[in-house]
C-alpha cells in the first residue's frame, strides 16, 4: 500500500527535489502540498510549487497557501534580501516555467485541520520549512496532535549550523514554531537535521548524471542542485567538492526507507530567548536534562542510498494518470 503524506514547504530548491521525489516515487501517495515564508516568500513558495508540480506532470496535487510570517518572530526578513546565503541557494523564482495552474482557495492551516480530522487512512505530515503552519493548526484545534500519525520534520542541529554558528535555518526562522511541534506530544516525530543532511552530499558528477536521465524530474533535479552547488562553493564550501547537502528529499527518503538514516530517540528543545543561539534545537544526546525523549533524531545518513533513490524514482517514474 502506498504511504500518504503531506508536505509543509517553504519550496527553494531542496524542497522542489523532495516534492518531485514524493509525487513520483511509487510506494508514496502526495495527498497535497501546503506553503509556508521560510526560503521565499509565501507567495513565491506557492508559485515555485505549482511550477514543480506542472513540470513533472504532477498538476493534479492541490497546493494550499499558508503563513506568511513566522507566528512570534518579528525580525525574519520578508522579503528575503537578495544577499543573503540563503538567497544564494535557492533565489526567488524556480528556473521552470510559470504555471498554468492556481492554488486552491482556502488557508493551509484549514485544509490540515479538516483533512486530519476527515481522513480515514494514515496520513504522514511532512514539514520541510519553518513549522508555522503546524503550529497554527495545534493551537486552532487541540485534537490536531492526536489525529497526525506521525511527523518527519526537516531542521535543527546539533554539531553544525547553516545560518548562524549554532542553528539550522528552518528552526531558526521561526523558533516558537518548533518549539511549539517538539513540545506537542505527536505519536510520532521524527527530525533530520542538518546533521544528517550533510553526509548526504550530491555532486556535479551526480548531477550530470540525473540529466542524462532526460525525465523532466531528471533534468529539473540537475538544474537545481547545480544552482545549490554553485551557491555552496561562494559561501559554505562542503567538505566533499563542488558537492551540496540537498536536505528536504532526505525526510522523504525516509518515509520509503528508515534505515537511510539512524535516529536516537532523544529528548529535543528549542531555544526562543537565546542572543547567539536563538532557534538552537538543544539535543539531549547525554540525558542531562531529566526529561523525557520526545523525538527521534536522525546522525546519520546512506548518502549512496540517497542519491541512487533519486536517481532511480526520476529516471523510472512517470506520473500516474488522473
Amino acid at each position: 500500500m502506498r504511504r500518504k503524506l503531506i508536505l509543509d514547504v517553504d519550496t527553494g530548491t531542496d524542497d522542489a527535489v523532495a516534492i518531485m521525489l514524493a509525487a513520483l516515487h511509487p510506494d508514496l501517495d502526495l495527498i497535497a502540498c501546503t506553503t509556508v515564508n521560510g526560503n521565499v516568500d509565501v507567495q513565491q513558495a506557492t508559485d515555485n510549487t505549482l511550477r514543480v508540480l506542472e513540470f513533472i506532470g504532477r498538476a493534479d496535487v492541490p497546493v494550499y497557501e499558508g503563513l506568511h510570517r513566522p507566528i512570534a518572530r518579528k525580525d525574519f526578513p520578508v522579503p528575503r534580501s537578495a544577499r543573503d546565503m540563503t538567497s544564494y541557494i535557492h533565489g526567488f523564482e524556480l528556473p521552470l516555467p510559470p504555471p498554468t495552474i492556481a492554488k486552491q482557495r482556502g488557508h493551509a492551516v484549514e485544509f490540515l485541520i479538516e483533512t486530519y480530522r476527515t481522513a480515514r487512512e494514515e496520513i504522514a505530515l511532512v514539514p520541510l520549512g519553518p513549522s508555522s503552519n503546524v503550529a497554527v493548526a495545534l493551537a486552532l484545534a487541540p485534537d490536531f496532535v492526536d489525529l497526525v500519525p506521525e511527523v518527519v520534520m526537516m531542521g535543527g542541529a546539533h554539531a553544525i549550523g547553516n545560518t548562524t554558528p549554532s542553528t539550522g535555518f528552518n528552526t531558526w526562522s521561526d523558533p516558537e514554531a518548533a518549539a511549539s511541534v517538539l513540545d506537542a506530544g505527536f505519536r510520532q516525530l521524527t527530525m533530520i537535521p542538518i546533521d544528517a543532511t550533510h553526509q548526504a552530499l550530491i555532486t556535479r558528477d551526480d548531477c550530470r548524471e540525473l540529466a542524462a536521465l532526460g525525465t523532466p524530474a531528471g533534468i529539473a533535479a540537475s538544474k537545481l542542485i547545480e544552482r545549490r552547488i554553485a551557491g555552496h562553493i561562494a559561501g559554505q564550501p562542503m567538505s566533499v567538492l563542488e558537492s551540496t547537502p540537498v536536505h528536504d528529499p532526505l525526510c522523504v527518503a525516509f518515509l520509503t526507507n528508515p534505515s537511510i538514516v539512524t535516529t536516537r530517540f532523544l529528548h529535543v528543545a528549542v531555544e526562543t530567548k537565546g542572543e547567539l543561539t536563538l532557534g538552537r534545537t538543544v539535543i539531549d544526546v547525554s540525558s542531562r536534562s531529566g526529561k523525557a525523549p520526545n523525538c527521534h533524531v536522525a546522525f546519520h545518513a546512506d548518502g549512496a542510498a540517497f542519491t541512487a533513490m533519486l536517481k532511480q524514482v526520476f529516471g523510472t517514474a512517470r506520473p500516474p494518470r488522473n
